[in-house]
This record gives C-alpha cells, structure tokens and sequence, in this order.
C-alpha cells in the first residue's frame, strides 16, 4: 500500500501523513503520448515529504550535467506533499507551499523546460492525497485546469482516501474522470494511474491513462524488488506504445541493496518496458549509480519503438528467462536467478522467438562483451543476478569468442572442515574449444584441491564436471565469501580465454552461548517459504489470544538448517499448523502440529526445522539454548520495556493539540503481559506520546521498537524522541504500512532517526518518546521498548 509521510516543525505541528487473460484493450487515450515507457525523477523513494524548488531545480541541472537527459530521462517529478493543506477559498484552487516553492509550481515548471525536460507533480483520486494534503475526488476539471494552467506534464494520481465501494467500475469512474478533465484542457499530460493493482488496472488502464501501476509500493530491499517482479512479470500481453505496466519507481541508489540486485533492477524493467522513473538523491549518487541508470543498451531495450514487453519463456525454481523482440530484429534476453546461490539460467533458441540460425551472436548488455552460441543461450548467473544479452543471427560465427557457461555448486562451509564443491564447464558455442583448464581461488588462507581439472576439448553442448574440496581456514567468522570459478580454454585454434563466475559461500559457525530467539541466529540453509518474526501473510504470529513478536513462519514444505556444533542443548517451541518436525542431525526428535514442542539436542552438530504437508505453519517464539544457558537466563537479543500499558495509558497523550485523537488502555491487543493502548486516530494522524517525568538512558540500545494492529482502515506507524535541554524533535522517515486488520512491529535504529543540522542524537538522554499513526481508525499497540 501506498506510504504515508508526516513532518514535525519545532511546535510539534503534524502532518499527516491468478491473473485474467488480456481483452483487447480499447485504446481510447492513444493520444501520442508516451509512446515508450517514460523516464525521468521521482522525489519520493528518497525524500518523502522533503520536497521543494530548490530541490527539484537541482535535479533538473544534473538531469543536463550528467548524462541523464542525453540517455533519454525527461519526466522531473514531484511526489506528495507541494501543496497548502486548504484550497484556496475564493477560487477552490490547489495552492503551492509558498515556503517549499517560492516560484510557485508554474515557477519551477518554467525552470525544468528551460533545460529541455517536462515537470511532473502528484494528486489523488480520493479526498485526500496519502500523506494528507487536498485530493482531487469532486475537483478533477478544476485541478486538471490548474495543472496545466502551470505547465505541468505529466500526473502521478494515487488513490488514498479514495471513499470508494471497491468495485473496479467505480475506480474505473474516479481515474476516467480525471482522465476526462486533462484531456479538455487542451495541454497534452501524460496521466499515471496509481491504484496499487487493486483493481487489475491493466485490464482496463489502457482506455482512460497511459501507465498503471501493477503493485503495491517497493521497498529498497530484495524481497520486496523480487516480489514485485513476480507480480509484473506475467503481464507483457497488456504492455505496448502509450500504455504501460508500471511496477513502481527505481530505488537504485538508495542504499539497501547491492550492485548485482540494482542491475537486475534496473535490467528486468527494462525487459518489461517498465517505465524509468529514478528515486534517488541524484545529488550525492556515485559513478556507479549513475553508470547503471545511463547504461544506454539497457535504455535502448526499454526504449525499443516496438514496445514489446518482455514474455515469459520459462519460469521455474526462482529462474526465469524472459524474451523481448526489438525493432532492430534482435531479441533482448534475459536470464534472471532469483536464488540465493550461483545458478545456470539458460533457453534453447528454438524456444525464442528467435528466427531459426546456424549460430546466434550474444551481446551482454552491462560489459559489451560479445560471443556466440549455437543453439542455447546460457550462463550462469549469480544470485539475485539477472544477465540480459541482445542476440541475432550470425552466419559465420568463427571470428566470434564461443559462450561458455562456467558453474558450480557448493554447501555450507564449516571452518577447517572441508567442504565438497562440483565444478561444471560447458561449451555452448559453434565449434570446439580445446585445452580447457578450471582453477578455483578463494580469500586468502582459503585452499581447493581437486584431482584432476582439465580437459583435452569439447564439443559443442559438451560438458565436464570436477569435484574439488575446498577449506576455509579455522577460526574464519561466519558471513557470505566469494570463491572464483574460472576456465581457461583455447577457441578457434590459437585464441586463449578464460571464462569465470564467482560463488557467494555460505560460512556458519557454532552460536554464541545463552538462549537466543532462533529467529535472530543465522541459517545455514533455508528451502520453501520462510518469514521471520511474521507468518506467511506477513503479520504477527498469532495462536489463540496470545501474538507473539518473536517467531518463524513457514508455508509448507520448507526447512531450516542450523549449524550448532555440539554446542547446544535444546529447542523450545510454540507451533501452529501443518505437521512441525525437529531434527539433531538425521534423527526426529520432536514432531507436533500444536501446543509447545521442546527437543533435545545435546551433541547435535545440526537442527533442522521442517513443515511437511501444504498450508500455512509457524514456530512461535523458538528459543535455542546453547552453552551453558539455563531455563532462567534472558533470551537475547535482549529488550527493555518503555511502555507496557498494564497500569493504564502510562501518561500517552497527544503533541498536536488541533490534530485530534484520544487513548485508552485495552485488553484487545498485548504482547507484553495482558493490556496494550487503544488509539483514536484522527485522518490527518497525531503523534502518542508521554511527558517523560525523568529522561530515559538507553545507553547500549540500538533500536526503539513497538508492536501495532490495525482495525478495517489500516494506518503507518513511526517513531520521533525529544533530546537534550532544548527537547529537539529527531523523527524517524519511514513511515511503516500496516494493511487493514493486520499486525506488525515498527523498529527504527537510532541511525534512522534523523535530528536537525548541528543536533546528534544520544540515547543516554531521551527526553520524550513519540509513535505516529494516522488513517482515521482505531489503532492498537503495545510493548514500546528499547533493544
């Protein structure tokens, strides 16, 4: 669902903050407009509600300095959070915050097409905009006026607030009237529909916008970049010129995930003719984020005039190769490993829509490299990698290097023991390739030995595998650690190459002693379906009257595997659902499918977790106990409880006396003991809180944390503390979603609560705490502690 934003100025003022098959699209708004996907900046990924002119100036000039408007970006948008929150009252007009935008938005429109861009900005089909500010429901032609009365481009129109029934024909209504208002101004805008997927808009998007989000909002993480590819991915039938499947903007750059995973990012919407659309501060982005949004072989496959969005060839075990014709006659293919290991990713050509060829030459797009394949495009890709390569027809593929796909597979390494590793050479190029030599380096004080790695020749689709044993040193602290494959081979009788992929091997030592909440400790190997300290559905996990904060949910079949040693005792267990195995190595020592499950593990050097049969199954609160840990020790990582609400509302009052709200203690929702808060909120959201009688000192803390369910309405959650004499403001900037009816605990570390210029934040002199919520229902929490 879409985020929600507050900011609090100094008198602590608040503001809120299986799918159908394709009908012929109607094509109503074939307008000319956004005939490729568009590309341009997005405020919103990296700023929230910090949005101004200044701001939106500056991003335009490095849009000029650095390449970005050459490369094909045009849209500089402003998100959420540009306007007064009242219409004007002669007019009924929006009016722009005169202290974020000086110029006004006609003001800063002026500037972005100074420089040869289009300036977007941002309303809602509902009352009210998500973080508050005035919708445009009842307003479309007014709005739709004013917009282009100052020059804007392009519209992004959430859905917050939206007062509908649900029906796809009511949101059908909303969007077309918008859609209906733009197009009688006269001014060509192009128009997003941002309704989250709710409805299947690409069903009906092509009719009434040009774009149409598919998805909730992303994430600057794994999970949640890879879940929206499985949602967008199977849609290609609706895609083409002027409308478009859009899975939400690009966070590459922000910060929470790695090259490898922002060049998938970045490939797979190319491949799905993804709008562009940039969420990163672009005035602090290094080289090598700027190389990965100007790569103009990745943009031209976005870009590509045909407009054909990637199609599904085939998907199976977190592998996926998507095919996308190109104007040019080539084929943009992707090989896409959403695993967590080194994988082989490959396709027949015949599989393609490829036209049928002796040989095939292979562009990769992020390296320029290019070989050639006789019938199958393959290599193997890194985890969470995806390699895309432009491939033709080559008649002669002789003066072309062959592909050669270089893999293995490797288990969990324990220090100073050896561990197997299968190497695997494959030759997919037209002719042999001879002398071939395979050599496995890891870190340093790392050995591989194997008895034989080398090979006279190979023919074309010929493979050879090796076994190698392979020590990481003792003492080697546990954490992921590369380990290079690589092969040395002679192509075309005098040319030598070498070919090379890089495992990411998983190290695991022995836990530390005491009693440790399983689900902070590190697994050695996970299958299936797994969620910490959440269920499958991605709330608390529940059993009976009792949510727990802590725990492991599963869909059926997973597992788990931890490393122990020989250093731990027992597993200690509440379980729900399915049937819930425990095992010391080979050998079941607890099974049950409710109740409390405790099992001995005593010289165990593995545990392993496993949900058998189909559905839903959690562990609730699992402690492992290791060492020399008795029943009495604290379960670490251990907590300190702020608030608990067993007494009564422990003083929680409101800091914005206009913003409305109440509280009163509750017995509906606990997770530390039997009562937690009930909160009134107000639609515009209040900060809760307490006058702290004495600061707190949190010295040693990380985190500050609390646990919140939601009624039917749903609301965010966030934190914000008072420091020092001066009782400063610092507030956290995420503004975490609860969907309607759900449970969840909001954490923020201390490094994500951000205090004004000059301020530092120091936990041994917590003035106040505050939490955030909003949304206008009724909100529970409970258990505000310090970790």
């Amino acid at each position: 669902m879409r985020r929600f934003l507050a900011v609090a100025a100094a008198a602590l003022t608040v503001v809120a903050a299986a799918v159908a098959l394709p009908a012929t699209p109607a094509l109503a708004l074939d307008d000319g407009l956004a005939r490729t996907p568009p590309m341009g900046f997005n405020d919103w990924n990296a700023f929230g509600c910090d949005v101004n002119e200044q701001l939106i100036k500056q991003t335009a000039d490095l849009f000029v300095s650095e390449g970005l408007r050459d490369a094909g970006y045009r849209y500089v948008n402003i998100d959420d959070c540009w306007a007064l929150k009242e219409r004007d009252a002669a007019t009924g007009r929006l009016l722009p915050d005169p202290v974020k935008f000086p110029d006004g938005i006609a003001g800063t429109a002026a500037y972005v097409h100074t420089k040869g861009l289009k300036l977007g900005i941002y309303g809602d089909a509902g009352t009210n905009t998500c973080a508050g500010y005035p919708g445009s429901l009842g307003h479309e032609a007014l709005d739709a006026r004013t917009f282009a009365d100052w020059g804007v481009d392009y519209l992004k129109y959430d859905n917050c607030y939206n007062q509908s029934d649900g029906t796809q024909a009511e949101y059908i209504r909303r969007y077309t009237a918008m859609r209906d208002a733009l197009r009688a101004t006269g001014r060509p805008i192009v128009f997003e529909i941002c309704e989250w997927g709710t409805t299947q808009p690409w069903t009906w998007g092509a009719d009434v916008g040009h774009l149409w989000r598919t998805t909730g909002d992303i994430s600057d993480n794994w999970p949640s970049l890879k879940s929206i590819i499985a949602q967008n991915v199977g849609l290609s039938a609706y895609a083409g010129p002027g409308h478009w499947n859009d899975p939400d903007m690009l966070e590459i750059g922000n910060g929470g995930m790695t090259a490898t995973e922002y060049r998938t990012h970045m490939s797979m919407w190319a491949m799905m003719a993804a709008p562009l659309i940039i969420g990163t501060d672009l005035r602090s982005a290094p080289a090598e984020t700027l190389a990965i949004l100007t790569n103009r072989d990745v943009i031209g496959i976005d870009q590509d005039r045909l407009g054909a969005q990637g199609r599904v060839v085939s998907d199976s075990g977190g592998l996926l190769v998507l095919d996308k014709p190109l104007a040019s006659g080539e084929h943009a293919i992707a090989l896409y490993n959403s695993t967590d290991t080194l994988a082989t990713v490959g396709v027949a050509a015949s599989a393609t829509g490829l036209p049928r060829a002796s040989a095939y030459r292979l562009r990769y797009v992020w390296s320029g490299a290019v070989t050639q394949a006789a019938r199958t495009i393959e290599t193997a890709v890194p985890a969470h990698g995806t390699v895309v390569y432009r491939v033709r027809p080559v008649g002669d593929p002789r003066p072309l290097a062959p592909s050669v796909t270089v893999a293995g597979s490797m288990g969990t390494a324990v220090p100073g023991a050896g561990i197997p590793l299968t190497t695997t050479i494959t030759n997919r190029g037209a002719g042999a390739i001879g002398d071939v030599r395979v050599k496995v380096t890891g870190p340093a004080g790392w050995t591989a030995t194997a008895a034989s790695a080398s090979r006279r020749s190979l023919a074309t689709d010929a493979s050879f595998a090796t076994s190698w044993t392979v020590t990481a040193p003792a003492g080697t602290a546990a954490g992921s650690y590369p380990v290079t494959i690589s092969a040395s081979y002679v192509w075309g009788g005098r040319h030598r190459q070498t070919s090379a992929s890089t495992l990411g091997v998983n190290v695991v030592n022995a836990p530390p002693g005491g009693r440790l909440h399983l689900s902070t400790v590190r697994a050695a190997a996970v299958s299936g379906s797994v969620f910490y300290d959440q269920n499958s559905a991605g709330n608390l996990i529940s059993i009976g009257d009792h949510v727990y904060v802590r725990g492991i949910g599963t869909l059926a079949p997973a597992s788990l595997s931890y490393y122990l040693g020989g250093s731990c005792s027992s597993l200690v267990s509440d379980i729900s659902g399915g049937t819930l195995e425990v095992y010391a190595d080979d050998t079941l020592v607890a099974a049950g499918s409710s109740g409390t499950l405790t099992a001995a593990l005593s010289g165990a050097t593995w545990l392993r977790l496993v949900t058998a049969g189909t559905g839903e199954a959690d562990w609730a609160q699992p402690v492992l106990t290791c060492g020399s840990a008795g029943p009495g020790d604290p379960v670490l990582p251990s907590s300190r409880t702020l608030f608990s609400f067993e007494s009564g509302t422990d003083g929680f009052g409101i800091a914005n006396a206009d913003g409305g709200g109440s509280v009163e203690q509750s017995p509906a929702f606990a997770t530390d003991g039997s009562a937690g808060l009930l909160v009134h909120t107000p639609v515009n959201g209040n900060w809760f809180g307490p006058a702290l009688p004495s600061p707190f000192d949190l010295s040693g803390a990380h985190a500050l944390k609390f646990d919140m369910r939601t009624s039917g309405l749903g609301s965010v959650g966030e934190f914000a503390v008072q420091v020092g004499d001066a009782y400063t403001w610092c507030q956290g900037g995420q503004w975490t979603w609860t969907n309607p009816g759900g449970s969840r605990t909001v954490t923020r570390s201390f490094d994500e609560i951000g205090c004004p210029a000059g301020v530092t934040l120091d936990p041994a002199d917590i003035r106040a705490v505050w939490v955030f919520l909003n949304t206008g229902g009724d909100v529970w929490i409970d258990n505000i502690r310090a970790e």
